[in-house]
């Protein structure tokens, strides 16, 4: 379980973990160990019955049992004045193995990014019946889709039929070639081009060429009366991380949080490396040689951000300097993200 962010008033952090069919796992850490906690549930963070507490412990951890597994759960940890609302942050999907919540992560100034608005994946193209009646039941009324013509083209989203998800396209090539193209290349034993540099200067680029299509997201994300968004690629790691990783460092998330977000695409993603290297394999090629472009590598967010850093200040200053945004839109997204 990953911590979520700090609340020194009480709770210092709460994470939560299916660990069954039906059975959730809460954990905290409160400044006050001999605290007593209650814990309420909902399957909204606005949909929390706060008047009847669904557990009482001081234990640390607690299990809350006979949960439909068929739909999200958030729950609120509330110690005294203190209160934390937690969930998983990986929504589990049949075919989608990356689609996770950036909400509970804490800001600079206390507050912590909403639970529910916001939502990172990997590709939606082979979503099943389950997974579309999950995506309606969160809430996701918009998808923002950065993957070029080519692989959208070959794998399109597959949404709720009844209209009542938005699709909006806003294509980013990472690096010289997009994923079709270098799968092709791959399947040809061509992987010359993969250098050590290749990740690094492609997270690079999508900041300094695709500005217009993060502004495009923050108008999305500040324009919340339509709903909660989810924004993807492929993997739903390099470009997908670029995104999420500007839109935190806005809203005042530390920088090592950032990281640690970015690096849990690793894990997500690790179950289909074994098939994903098998067919490397069958084409002659060692895998070892396309680990970077399979995986989410460190190196390549710790660019990012020391690259944001450097050249413009802030991630704040970057949106100011290269993009439309200005500063009224920041207050906005802070006002939209964080509570």
């Amino acid at each position: 379980m990953e911590k979520p962010g700090t609340n020194t008033d009480g709770i210092i952090f709460a994470a939560v973990e299916q660990i069954d069919a039906g059975v959730w796992r809460i954990c905290w850490e409160s400044a006050a160990a001999e605290n007593s906690v209650a814990i309420y549930h909902g399957t909204s963070p606005a949909a929390i019955d706060r008047n009847t507490p669904a557990a009482i412990s001081d234990n640390g951890c607690v299990d809350i049992k006979d949960l439909d597994p068929g739909v999200r759960h958030y729950f609120e940890i509330v110690s005294g004045a203190s209160r934390i609302i937690t969930a998983e942050r990986r929504v589990k999907l049949d075919n989608a193995v990356n689609f996770r919540d950036i909400g509970g992560y804490g800001a600079k100034d206390g507050r912590r990014v909403r639970w529910g608005h916001v939502y990172r994946s990997d590709g939606l193209s082979g979503l099943s019946e389950r997974d579309l009646a999950l995506i309606r039941d969160i809430g996701i009324r918009r998808v923002i889709d950065f993957r070029t013509e080519s692989e959208a083209a070959s794998a399109p989203d597959r949404l709720p039929g009844d209209g009542s998800t938005a699709y909006i396209h806003l294509p980013v090539t990472h690096g010289k070639f997009d994923f079709t193209e270098a799968v092709k290349r791959f399947k040809k034993g061509d992987t010359d081009w993969l250098t050590a540099d290749f990740m690094v200067d492609g997270y690079i680029n999508n900041l300094e060429s695709f500005a217009r299509t993060w502004e495009a997201v923050v108008f999305e994300v500040i324009d919340d009366r339509k709903g909660p968004l989810v924004f993807h690629c492929t993997g739903g790691k390099d470009r997908t991380g670029t995104c999420a990783a500007l839109l935190l460092l806005a809203v005042g998330v530390p920088e090592e949080t950032v990281v640690d977000d970015h690096q849990l695409s690793n894990i997500y993603i690790a179950r289909l490396l074994p098939d994903l290297y098998r067919m490397m394999r069958d084409h002659g090629v060692d895998p070892e040689q396309v680990f970077p472009y399979l995986t989410a590598p460190r190196d390549c967010i710790e660019a990012v951000i020391d690259h944001i850093s450097s050249r413009y200040g802030s991630a704040r200053e970057y949106f100011l300097k290269k993009t439309a945004v200005e500063e009224q839109h920041l207050q906005q997204l802070s006002d939209v993200l964080l509570e």
